[in-house]
């Protein structure tokens, strides 16, 4: 019987929770919307909703489907979201005249004037966690170059596995 390889107690200090990306940008991201819960219960937004009308705000009316790229997510998850702030009075769904298949999303009158009142959602943000908005700011860059960086190892993952 031979005995089993032993392993450097360094290599096993990796395989901690605590010491796991993916378990601190998880409890993170619940950490996140749990805040963002409190935040924007004034606006009468929930967090996916706010993202969808931070995308309508900032580049105009969208289709279901380049809502879904700047979101990363799909229609079947987006046209509840979008249903939901038709109902409230926000926005608007319109069949595309050229594309039939093709739903364009525009804010009514009442959904751009909530983004005056949303002017204040980074900052309260940012006043219960205890950091700047520069540190924030800082936070999200790396974020975004965490990102992109996985978005690229998963497109080639053969060029970095063993």
């Amino acid at each position: 019987m031979t005995n089993p390889p032993t392993t450097p107690a360094a290599d096993l200090e990796w395989l901690r929770l605590d010491r796991q990306v993916c378990f601190s940008l998880d409890a993170s991201t619940r950490a996140v919307k749990s805040l963002y819960r409190v935040v924007l219960k004034d606006l009468g937004l929930t967090y996916p909703q706010y993202l969808v009308m931070l995308v309508l705000w900032e580049r105009g009316d969208q289709s279901v489907k380049q809502l879904g790229e700047h979101l990363r997510s799909d229609s079947g998850t987006l046209s509840p979201l979008i249903k939901r702030l038709e109902a409230a009075g926000l926005v608007r769904r319109e069949r595309s005249a050229q594309d039939e298949r093709s739903v364009q999303v525009r804010l009514t009158e009442e959904g751009a004037g909530l983004r005056d009142r949303a002017l204040d959602v980074p900052r309260r943000f940012a006043n219960a966690t205890g950091f700047e908005l520069e540190e924030i700011g800082a936070l999200q860059e790396r974020l975004d170059r965490l990102t992109a960086a996985l978005d690229a190892a998963v497109q080639d993952e053969g060029s970095w596995r063993d």
